[in-house]
């Protein structure tokens, strides 16, 4: 066996072997990953809904970019610049601004990467509705009954959902030897629970750790009885008007889903989640996701104090909106956004390569400002 060839055999053994391996070989996560893992279909609405587009030069959020942008060609090269692929502008059901890159068709899957978390929360409020989970304040051990892990009946659902677990976890996405290579290249994600220990009381720090969302995935397949993909499909993704299947990454064949990341569809189809909770869970008409889970994800009760995080959703802080309005996104790695404005009737989808050299939030924050 020539050297060549032996290198080849051992770097093929490593791959096959654990995560570090397929860290290497792969490097780093992008936005066609879906290729990479198995996955189980997400089938479309039968009553596809199409957003209207009426797309014009005078649209340029002149208050936010008129010193930087004087037509859309300019903008278009601002996204290019940044590594967007797909970028979309949605005021009162309407495209009034987006943007692909010229190397991806608008019917292109992208990965959501952690914009999976809103979806999940999304499923949790379902599933609480429908009695399957009984309360917030269960601990988790009710549901996840496999794993012994000390210290688990101490933490609760909203522990989970508000990521103040007190899991020991390291978030580093560039770490080959951290939690995090484990949990998105490993293929036994039941085995890498099974070895999380606590490291505080949970409840009394917020430490944003992937792990936490996918212990609700696992609370989601126990409490219902379907794996996490037949769920979305059944409740949400056949009910939002989609009008292209998708899928979501599983550790391995007939796995378990990357709950933590990883749902991978079109732009506009993620928008239509997006829609779905503008519109406080109403969908045409129909109730997808109950109102009163969707109030307490995305605003604050009355002299609440402000949070950056809760129920998997990530929130602005008040600035001219109300006590009880404010601005809120799903956020994913390398800028995957879903942005939603109550107060001006806006969604900003966006979807990139890597985050660019802008602050999106206050970007999208400026665009409000405009229209």
């Amino acid at each position: 066996m020539t050297k060549n060839v032996f290198i080849f055999v051992a770097l093929l053994a490593l791959f096959n072997s654990c995560h570090i391996g397929r860290f290497f070989v792969y490097n780093f996560a992008n936005l066609r990953d879906y290729k990479k893992f198995q996955e189980r279909e997400i089938k479309a609405s039968d009553s596809p809904f199409a957003f209207e587009k009426v797309i014009t030069d005078d649209f340029m959020f002149s208050n936010a970019t008129s010193s930087l942008y004087s037509n859309h060609e300019e903008l278009n090269q601002f996204h290019k610049d940044n590594k967007t692929v797909a970028f979309m502008v949605i005021q009162n059901d309407t495209i009034k601004y987006q943007y692909f890159d010229p190397k991806w068709e608008e019917t292109d899957w992208v990965t959501s990467f952690s914009m999976s978390k809103s979806v999940i929360s999304a499923m949790v409020g379902i599933a609480l509705h429908e009695g399957k989970i009984k309360s917030l304040d269960e601990p988790i051990t009710n549901y996840i009954k496999s794993f012994k892990n000390e210290g688990f009946d101490q933490i609760t659902i909203q522990h989970l959902l508000d990521m103040k677990t007190g899991i020991d976890y390291n978030e580093s996405y560039y770490n080959p030897f951290g939690n995090v290579a484990a949990g998105y290249y490993g293929r036994n994600l039941d085995r890498h629970i099974s070895k999380l220990k606590i490291k505080s009381a949970p409840g009394e720090k917020f430490e944003y750790i992937s792990i936490a969302t996918e212990l609700l995935g696992v609370i989601l397949e126990e409490a219902t009885g379907q794996n996490i993909s037949s769920y979305c499909e059944e409740k949400i993704w056949t009910k939002i008007g989609t009008t292209h299947d998708a899928s979501w990454s599983v550790d391995r064949i007939k796995g378990r889903e990357k709950a933590f990341c990883c749902i991978n569809g079109v732009a506009e189809d993620f928008a239509k989640f997006a829609k779905l909770y503008l519109n406080m869970g109403n969908f045409k008409g129909t109730q997808v996701v109950p109102e009163e889970w969707v109030r307490k994800s995305v605003q604050l009760d009355p002299g609440e104090q402000y949070t950056q995080y809760q129920n998997q959703w990530w929130m602005m802080e008040r600035t001219e909106y109300g006590s009880q309005v404010l601005n809120y996104a799903a956020q994913g790695h390398l800028g995957q956004l879903m942005f939603v404005n109550p107060s001006k009737n806006m969604i900003i989808v966006r979807f990139g390569k890597g985050w660019g050299n802008v602050a999106w939030m206050s970007w999208f924050k400026k665009i409000g400002q405009s229209i």
